[in-house]
């Protein structure tokens, strides 16, 4: 386990806030050419949710359209960058939830759906359920009109090479020593101009999971919560967020507590995760676009952006305030 290294980081004025993944990012650091990718895909993001909000849209329609661009991208382990699970198949996971209705949607274990995220959004819109599953949830987005493409669409050459070399060889950990990989996830809170918030994840889970092994990703309450306190979503060893309810009990000690969102997030992250032994890492709005990151991990990749157009992108191991 590592020492936690991140910095709490807060604003007042913040309208979208995302993450892309925790973990041992590289075991080097990044070139510059990658660093910028990275960059200009998380600006890309922002930009998008902020666009949406200064439209009079609302959040969740910022976090489904920011998340949708780091799906599209094969830089994350989500959408089009996923790893692969043991079965050599892509098997994504995503959810959404509206804080100010409580209305949530999620899918887990989908193969054909381009964006899981908007397949979430459909199950909120379109469903009297909150979460689809496998290929009923592929069956659904088909039936829904989303973009329903060929596991080739998926595959990233790198997250092939992943797993061929994952399963040849006996040394698991000796692996993940060579080749570390992020830990899964992207996510994405905003707050509208009505005050109310949102939270959307989407992940191609955990490489090499087997038997349909679903993470925290798409369980409410657990890596994806919103209601009109906070707003949370979650990345890292998914059964540690699902065991310990993380995502809904950063709202709860904000409620219950009467603590700021910051302090909220730094006891979650720094004591009651660590203390269990789990690794990953969350970002959280409050209700006045207060902002909270943390993680007890090498790295993390977060941005945000201000109602004034004002970035901040982080893709380094080192979070500046």
């Amino acid at each position: 386990m590592q020492a936690l290294k991140s910095n709490i980081v807060k604003a007042s004025d913040i309208a979208v806030l995302i993450h892309g993944g925790v973990g041992r990012i590289h075991k080097e650091p990044l070139s510059p050419q990658l660093e910028i990718q990275y960059r200009e895909a998380i600006t890309h993001a922002l930009n998008e949710g902020l666009k949406v909000i200064t439209t009079g849209a609302k959040s969740i329609d910022a976090v489904e359209a920011s998340i949708r661009i780091l799906e599209d991208c094969p830089l994350f382990n989500a959408g089009k960058g996923a790893v692969y699970a043991n079965n050599e198949m892509i098997e994504l996971d995503a959810a959404i939830m509206d804080g100010k209705s409580l209305k949530a949607g999620a899918v887990a274990g989908v193969r054909t759906i381009k964006n899981p995220i908007s397949a979430a959004r459909k199950v909120i819109d379109n469903s009297p359920h909150v979460m689809l599953v496998g290929k009923g949830a592929d069956e659904f987005a088909k039936h829904n009109s989303l973009d329903i493409v060929d596991q080739t669409y998926f595959k990233v050459e790198e997250r092939w090479q992943q797993i061929l070399k994952l399963k040849k060889g006996n040394n698991i950990d000796q692996f993940f020593t060579d080749h570390p990989t992020k830990m899964g996830t992207v996510g994405c809170v905003a707050i509208d101009d009505g005050g109310g918030l949102a939270a959307g994840t989407s992940t191609g889970g955990m490489l090499n999971k087997k038997f349909g092994r679903v993470g925290d990703t798409p369980i409410i309450g657990a890596g994806t919560y919103a209601n009109n306190i906070c707003a949370v979503s979650c990345t890292g060893h998914g059964e540690y967020f699902i065991r310990h309810a993380v995502a809904h009990d950063i709202c709860a000690m904000i409620e219950y507590k009467s603590i700021a969102v910051s302090a909220a997030v730094q006891e979650m992250i720094a004591q009651k995760l660590t203390n269990a032994g789990g690794s990953g890492g969350l970002i959280a709005m409050d209700s006045k676009a207060n902002i909270a990151v943390d993680y007890n991990t090498e790295g993390m990749f977060y941005g945000y952006i201000k109602r004034d157009g004002t970035i901040v992108v982080n893709v380094c191991n080192m979070i500046i305030e």
